[in-house]
């Protein structure tokens, strides 16, 4: 049969676009192979993060350095989380994510390689000083990572995907935090060594990530036109993005006001405290990391899809918000009866104590997990497409501001109880419960497509 000349033209037409796009795929990597590539470096990153706050924080102990000096020490820490966020966000709109990773990953060598130089000579203000500063360095790190495996999760998902962006969102959360909880097992026991053999690891693990993210990540990855980042639009987010990040600073301030410092504290503590190995008081902070981490994982498809609650909506979250309190109540409660007096017999009650200890942090960490792995895949769906990155590092630099309120005042409530440790750990629990009750507030004020739904509204 003879084909007309328009249709041989439309036929090789066809023919042509079908090789050009066959070609173009074969150019272009799979879809996840950044998500893959992020993970990987993200992950390596993150057990040195973990394992360097137990170096530090035990470190610290044994040199016998007090609640709010340590306290001090990881101020920085988390102040530097504040700002890089804010610019982490912008660097990574208009350089990409492949360069606020790397640069990340280089300055947590910088800031692991200063700390070999912590002397034992030294006056407690200039350790102090000294420490504080590498730490700073380590804090940017942290968040000059974090940003690419916040953002590339939203990079490789279409718009129609939510339950989809759900899953990845959560699992790669829940599974770096699993792996910090892996670091901080490892700094605890790699200190049993030696102070400079956990150091010399921990550098390992970062040459070993950096590989990745030279050469598996593409330079445009994340980035948007130069015209579009600026430092006032970084910090002009939608209303939703504002009262998130707001939620968010209560949020991780109510488990750093009793996690970071008090318990290891307190765990440690012979006199008025549990009087725990050093080893045990790592596994106990691995633990509860791990734990945490897996459970955010899961959130989707054993918590909330189960629930008809996924994805998660504005009232999912003021729900499991107000549910979390319960938990610092409880442990608050639990620290200030007789059970835990120093007076009291420690051997026979030793059991009973450490059973409350640890019921009460492993029902904290599942409402916590949940709690935000809903935060961190709403951070994502309320962010704008063309300022992805600047809306993740404005909410993550609220997450920052958490964190340091929390390490701070956690450490001046802990000191000014220091001849009572006991009553010091539980206050730090009650100013827990405030925060997550304003944690909660805050999120009433987000405004979701769904809000004339159900709560069981969920993307069929």
């Amino acid at each position: 049969m003879k084909i007309s000349e328009g249709e041989g033209g439309s036929g090789g037409t066809d023919a042509e676009t079908l090789r050009v796009n066959a070609e173009k795929e074969k150019k272009q990597p799979h879809a996840l192979f950044p998500f893959a590539i992020v993970s990987i470096t993200y992950i390596l990153f993150t057990i040195t993060d973990g394992a360097v706050r137990m170096i530090v924080l035990l470190h610290a102990y044994g040199k016998s350095f007090t609640a709010m000096e340590i306290a001090i020490m990881f101020s920085l820490y988390e102040l530097m989380g504040v700002l890089t966020n804010l610019i982490a966000g912008i660097m990574g709109a208009r350089w990409g994510i492949r360069m606020t990773l790397l640069v990340g990953l280089c300055l947590q060598i910088v800031g692991l390689s200063a700390l070999f130089a912590w002397d034992d000579k030294w006056s407690k203000m200039e350790a102090i000083a000294y420490v504080t500063g590498a730490q700073a360095l380590c804090g940017i790190a942290k968040d000059l990572t974090k940003l690419g495996g916040k953002t590339v999760t939203k990079l490789v998902t279409p718009d129609e995907k939510q339950n989809r962006l759900f899953v990845l969102v959560s699992g790669l959360t829940g599974l770096k935090n699993s792996f910090k909880g892996v670091g901080y097992f490892l700094g605890a026991w790699l200190l049993t060594i030696s102070y400079a053999t956990s150091l010399i690891v921990m550098i390992a693990l970062i040459v070993i990530a950096l590989p990745f993210g030279f050469f598996g990540l593409s330079k445009d990855l994340g980035r948007v036109g130069k015209e579009n980042v600026t430092l006032k639009k970084a910090l002009t987010q939608n209303r939703n993005t504002k009262y998130l990040s707001l939620s968010r600073v209560f949020l991780f301030g109510s488990r750093d006001l009793w996690f970071e410092i008090p318990l290891p504290f307190f765990l440690r503590d012979s006199i008025g405290g549990m009087g725990w190995s050093r080893s045990a008081v790592g596994a106990m902070l691995a633990g509860y990391i791990i734990v945490y981490g897996q459970l955010q994982s899961w959130t989707p498809a054993l918590v909330l899809k189960p629930l008809k609650q996924s994805p998660p909506n504005k009232r999912v979250a003021v729900l499991w918000n107000v549910l979390l309190v319960l938990c610092p109540l409880f442990l608050g409660a639990c620290v200030s009866t007789e059970l835990f007096d120093s007076k009291k017999d420690e051997e026979k009650y030793e059991t009973e104590r450490a059973v409350l200890v640890v019921l009460g942090i492993a029902f904290f960490a599942f409402l916590f997990a949940v709690n935000s792995a809903i935060h961190s895949y709403l951070v994502v769906r309320y962010a704008e497409g063309n300022k992805l990155s600047m809306s993740v590092g404005f909410y993550y630099m609220a997450n920052a501001f958490g964190r340091l309120f929390g390490t701070i005042l956690s450490g001046v409530i802990y000191t000014a109880f220091e001849n009572d440790v006991r009553t010091g750990f539980a206050v730090c629990f009650w100013a827990s419960s405030a925060s997550v009750l304003l944690s909660a507030f805050f999120e009433t004020f987000l405004e979701d497509e769904g809000d004339d739904a159900s709560v069981g509204d969920a993307e069929k």
